[in-house]
């Protein structure tokens, strides 16, 4: 994956996924519509597009519905 963002929509939540520069196998995840900027960011390793979905589905599966944060 190149330093372009990619968009992926799970479950109707939008997430913008980045590579960072110089650090391989390090991309930052950015939910686009979380109303103060939310997101995450993994470190493990060159990801495929599947992996990266699986990813975004285990962060949303920790959201709090009333919070709209991690629990």
């Amino acid at each position: 994956m190149d330093t372009e963002p990619m968009r992926i929509v799970i479950d109707g939540q939008d997430f913008s996924v980045t590579a960072r520069p110089g650090a391989a196998g390090v991309y930052d995840f950015d939910w686009l519509h979380h109303p103060v900027g939310y997101g995450f960011t993994s470190a493990g390793g060159l990801m495929s597009r599947a992996e990266m979905e699986e990813a975004i589905r285990h962060f949303l599966e920790g959201i709090d519905p009333a919070t709209g944060c991690l629990d």
